[in-house]
């Protein structure tokens, strides 16, 4: 069965997942780094394929992006990864990036790859819902894998309902309009907006991303949503450390969350 499916069966609050970029620091790193954050208790992961031309990314996923792709790193290598070392992930993993490398690959073939590969759900963030609906809808619920739209504070009540009727797994609450990146805290409109996504009570769980960093930041997400998504606070820790370990050590650090016991 669908590992985020069996992961959001028993836990709703306070989640954690972290995002990285695959291919960065290094081509190989993809399967160790999901090592690491597996054994120190992360949810769920997100692992970015790199492109060359996104459009919500902040500058240091865009410079993670550029590294990974001078490390050869491209969206069918990193699914070679993902099935060679598949017996041994556990955690429910994500995949998020833009439409184009998809669309090369096919998606019917993407699917399908993704599927043997043991990814539990797609993030796009250039894929209209209406179109995802009307061409490939059908297609991920086969495969098995959970179609995940993004939301701001500018989407209007009505498609935000639309969203959560097409999309499955979760929905990804963007924290601002703006790209991903470091703020000291959140604003009270930020925090607003995320208990008006509470109040909608809606069927799929919300994940709150961009901007979270540290324990206020952490804390404002987890208060008025179902979890948090951390990804240039995890990119800056890899980047300033010597290993995996060390990288997800000085993350939770960070967000006040103490040491890990990595197993």
């Amino acid at each position: 069965m669908n590992a985020l499916t069996l992961l959001l069966e028993k836990k709703r609050r306070n989640l954690l997942s972290v995002y990285f970029t695959a291919g960065f620091p290094e081509r190989d790193s993809t399967v160790n780094i999901i090592h690491s954050l597996q054994r120190a208790g992360i949810d769920f992961i997100e692992a970015g394929f790199p492109f060359s031309d996104p459009l919500a990314d902040g500058p240091v996923i865009q410079h993670t992006s550029q590294v990974a792709i001078e490390n050869g790193m491209s969206l069918n290598l990193l699914l070679d990864q993902l099935k060679e070392a598949r017996d041994t992930i556990s955690i429910p993993v994500i995949l998020m990036g833009y439409l184009n490398p998809v669309l090369q690959t096919g998606m019917e073939t993407f699917c399908a790859r993704a599927a043997e590969a043991g990814v539990s759900g797609i993030i796009l963030p250039d894929l209209p819902p209406e179109q995802f609906e009307a061409q490939w809808k059908e297609l991920f619920e086969s495969s098995g894998l959970h179609m995940i739209f993004l939301v701001t504070p500018e989407t209007a009540g009505s498609r935000i309902r639309k969203i959560d009727r097409m999309g499955s797994g979760f929905i990804y609450a963007v924290s601002s309009s703006s790209t991903t990146g470091r703020r000291d805290s959140f604003s009270s409109e930020q925090t607003g907006y995320l208990r008006r996504l509470r109040k909608m009570e809606l069927k799929n769980p919300v994940m709150t991303g961009f901007g979270i960093h540290n324990s206020n930041t952490l804390q404002a997400v987890w208060e008025n949503s179902s979890g948090a998504i951390v990804g240039t606070a995890y990119l800056n820790a890899l980047m300033k450390s010597d290993s995996e370990d060390q990288a997800i050590e000085m993350m939770m650090g960070e967000l006040g969350l103490g040491l890990p016991e990595l197993h």
